[in-house]
């Protein structure tokens, strides 16, 4: 085979191989972006439904409870507002 050939040949080999080299790194970032932006986006959403389970809910249900207490327009009373201060007062 011709010398020049075979080093061009060489040549080409090795712009092929890098060539692939940096197309599987460009997928593998495409892959790891899609799956950090699914995962971003599941913890924007869920988030804010676990806090409101875990934080606001219990606080809810404490005011929205039928109870005789309750002062006109289904507000809580002051004796009701004073029992949730002092319940958190407790517990600190």
């Amino acid at each position: 085979m011709d010398p020049d050939l075979k080093r061009e040949l060489t040549e080409i080999h090795a712009l092929v191989k890098d060539n692939h080299d940096m197309l599987r790194a460009i997928r593998r970032h495409q892959w790891w972006s899609f799956i950090t932006t699914v995962v971003f986006w599941l913890v924007v959403l869920v988030a804010p439904f676990y806090l409101y389970q875990q934080y606001v809910q219990p606080l809810v249900a404490k005011f929205s409870a039928p109870s005789a207490t309750t002062g006109g327009f289904s507000l809580p009373t002051s004796a009701d507002v004073q029992k949730l201060i002092n319940s958190f007062k407790v517990g600190q």
